[in-house]
């Protein structure tokens, strides 16, 4: 008979090999490898297996743990397990098969101090780099006609974090050999392409207003929060450059973030956004942990609001792997998009527009990697 722990250790075991996997396609790049190799040991290795298996699921056990040992070794910086991770400008540190040992000797030694990191803080992933699915959604549905290109947008960011993705406007972007932004920018997010040409708008769209929305919204002016959104970006090289560029770029130029629940406050979030720009709500890897009833209410809601908006959503297929045969939006989804949901979570891009009328319709348009290495079009 299969104990209640063995069970939680069986389903955080299959959740960061899952993670793992996403790291690991064929076609990974040598930067992705420590990152694969860090998840892989949080589900093979006693020590760091028995740790995440006393997380609370809700609180994404193998990613909390992975923030917390990040932080930990940030830190204390241990030799030689501290060499093994990327800083802002360093590159990424060659993988050897010293890693892992380390590893393991430096969590049995932190037992007790990584679980209470685990138990204070909560897995906040600001990947900056999704803002490129973002703005591929807006060059599709403006460039579809449906709606006006030239209209200002409200831009409403859902479990915003540290309020990265509302900066969208500020970062330049790279398409292949197409190009949007200020050639100035601090940050350019060049994703990879896959499948049919991931679309951009015209222009840069003119935000005309911005609303940050989170539960836990985060100061980046505080210097112990930045330390711990670093600790939860993967340990690539690329994904740390970003993270602290963005960072520089949200310090400089504040947003107005709310403490409020994405469901239950949405409708009055919404009534202080102008009413003649064009409504955008974004959500990014928000919807995905809401429950059935949850996610019903705020479509509903949406459709009550007698205004224009769109919604987008990059989240995994419910509930986050590929049991679910619909998106987050109550879209169906393409068969491209389970598939490689069962190779690993992989987000599902998808819109829905919302007319004055309460009339609705979407699709999904593409997926893409969860730390925005590639977008692959529909």
């Amino acid at each position: 008979m299969t104990t209640p722990e063995a069970a939680d250790r069986a389903h955080v075991r299959e959740q960061a090999l899952g993670i793992a996997a996403g790291w690991s396609p064929a076609d990974a790049p040598a930067t992705w490898e420590l990152t694969a190799e860090l998840f892989r040991a949080i589900a093979t290795e006693p020590d760091l297996l028995g740790i995440a298996a006393g997380i609370p699921a809700d609180r994404l056990p193998p990613l909390l743990l992975s923030a917390a040992v990040r932080y930990l070794v940030a830190r204390r910086s241990p030799e030689p397990l501290a060499g093994y991770f990327p800083t802002p400008g360093s590159g990424q540190p060659r993988l050897d098969d010293g890693f892992r040992p380390a590893l393991v000797a430096f969590a049995r030694e932190h037992a007790g101090e990584l679980a209470q990191l685990c138990a204070e803080h909560r897995y906040q992933m600001n990947e900056v780099a999704r803002s490129a699915d973002v703005l591929a959604v807006l060059g599709a549905v403006l460039g579809a006609g449906r709606l006006d290109p030239e209209r200002p947008i409200a831009l409403v960011d859902l479990g915003t974090g540290a309020g990265l993705g509302l900066q969208l406007d500020r970062y330049r972007y790279r398409f292949g050999d197409r190009t949007l932004g200020d050639p100035d920018a601090a940050l350019t997010i060049t994703p990879e392409l896959r499948g049919r040409p991931a679309p951009l708008p015209a222009r840069m769209p003119t935000i005309a207003a911005r609303l940050g929305v989170d539960v836990e919204p985060l100061d980046l002016g505080d210097h112990r929060v930045r330390e711990w959104l670093a600790a939860c970006i993967p340990p690539e090289t690329t994904a740390v450059d970003r993270f602290a560029a963005a960072s520089e770029v949200a310090r400089a130029h504040p947003a107005d973030l709310v403490r409020a629940e994405v469901v239950d406050d949405v409708v009055g979030l919404c009534a202080r956004m102008p009413e003649d720009a064009l409504l955008v709500l974004v959500d990014t890897y928000v919807h995905v942990f809401l429950t059935d009833e949850q996610r019903a209410r705020f479509r509903r809601q949406l459709t009550e609001l007698g205004r224009d908006l769109v919604w987008i959503s990059v989240d995994p297929l419910v509930p986050l792997g590929p049991e679910g045969t619909e998106s987050v939006q109550y879209l169906p989804v393409p068969a491209r998009a389970l598939e490689a949901s069962r190779a690993g979570v992989t987000g599902v891009v998808g819109q829905l527009s919302v007319s004055r009328d309460g009339t609705a319709e979407g699709e999904v348009l593409g997926l893409a990697h969860p730390g925005g290495a590639w977008i692959e079009w529909l």
